[in-house]
């Protein structure tokens, strides 16, 4: 339910047919990556972020972020290891490990009302669990901006991440699949720019998003030199990496016109804002997100006690619309759910029109009690 819907720009797919015609493209690509988009990577890193990135040792390209994430996993853990894990977040970021056969340390993510981040609990969070861990955590995952919760974080939030588990010699593995879906504000930072990060992080880009390709399994990996050396060795063993087509097709995405990527974060504000007023109107107050295409809803005070699940029921049974219930991003996002922001903003009005419906039939939680035994 999180896949967009916008077509990914022409001159991507242009670039991609021109390329697969040439059979030279058509055999076993590298695992690193083609040359040329590793520094199309390092070049984009340096244009957005300010961070220089050696293409050859501290690049790879990956089938997606996702496949990044559990394979370097997969490459760093041993079994009873111990990773801390924000909760509530995007499942690989725990259950890649889970396969692994790591232990989940979960450190719960926390916001205001307003939605915004709160950075001081998640550090006392930290600090916490590491210093009641054994053994000692390995890595930390961090998210931001955040799937589900949409929240975004500051640079100093980053210095504050990097300069503990640098004391504590702990990885980081910070995923920023939405870093160019963002609203209102300033550019989401990345963690490799603060000083020393790239001694313990590695990061995980995709282009899924960016610019609508998320069918097409193409991202990155960037950092620390162990960590992307120890993905690339992996990743020989697995695979040979992306069609060599879709490689080159996305180094003309990232070395091409950007144009696209402002109209893709102008549609996603103006369905968040027509979906966000409805709601208001609706009386349902949800945060207003700052950043990636979902919104974050707190379920109604008159239906808290259903659950996510039952109330996602809910909502798709007497709405007709379709949430993610978040007790499937960890226990601490019960109390929520996700709502994907990837139909047109006619479905987005009418999907407003149906929930104000409901919520104007069955007011209370005892009309919500009698429809839920009903769909039992």
């Amino acid at each position: 339910m999180g896949n967009p819907d916008p077509a990914t720009p022409q001159h991507i797919v242009d670039k991609l047919v021109e390329t697969i015609k040439n059979p030279r493209t058509h055999g076993y690509s590298m695992s690193r990556g083609i040359p040329g988009l590793r520094k199309a990577l390092a070049a984009y890193y340096g244009r957005r972020f300010g961070v220089d990135i050696d293409p050859e040792t501290e690049t790879v390209v990956t089938l997606g972020s996702k496949e990044g994430l559990a394979n370097l996993a997969a490459a760093i853990t041993s079994p009873g290891d111990i990773i801390l894990v924000p909760n509530p977040s995007y499942p690989i970021h725990a259950f890649g490990f889970i396969i692994a056969g790591a232990a989940l340390r979960h450190i719960p993510i926390g916001h205001d009302e307003q939605g915004e981040f709160n950075a001081e609990s998640f550090m006392e969070q930290l600090h916490r669990a590491v210093k009641h861990s054994v053994p000692k955590p390995s890595a930390v995952v961090l998210n931001f901006p955040a799937n589900p919760t949409s929240l975004v974080v500051d640079l100093d939030f980053y210095k504050e991440v990097v300069d503990f588990c640098r004391a504590q010699e702990i990885y980081i593995l910070s995923d920023i699949a939405y870093s160019e879906i963002y609203f209102d504000g300033n550019p989401p930072p990345s963690i490799l720019q603060v000083e020393g990060a790239k001694d313990i992080a590695v990061e995980f880009y995709s282009l899924s998003k960016t610019y609508s390709m998320a069918g097409w399994r193409i991202g990155f990996a960037t950092g620390n030199k162990k960590l992307i050396n120890a993905l690339t060795r992996i990743k020989s063993y697995l695979d040979y990496g992306a069609f060599t087509p879709i490689q080159v097709a996305a180094t003309a995405a990232l070395n091409g016109p950007q144009d696209c990527v402002e109209e893709f974060r102008n549609l996603y504000r103006d369905r968040r804002d027509i979906f966000i007023e409805g709601m208001q109107s609706a009386g349902w107050h949800i945060p207003v997100p700052a950043a990636t295409m979902f919104a974050w809803a707190p379920i109604p005070k008159a239906f808290e006690e259903l659950g996510s699940l039952d109330f996602s029921k809910l909502l798709l049974q007497e709405a007709g619309v379709a949430v993610a219930p978040g007790l499937g991003f960890g226990e601490y996002g019960d109390r929520h759910v996700r709502i994907a922001l990837v139909e047109n903003k006619h479905r987005i009005r009418q999907a407003n029109r149906n929930i104000k419906a409901f919520f104007q039939k069955y007011p209370d939680a005892e009309s919500a009690r009698e429809l839920l035994k009903k769909s039992v």
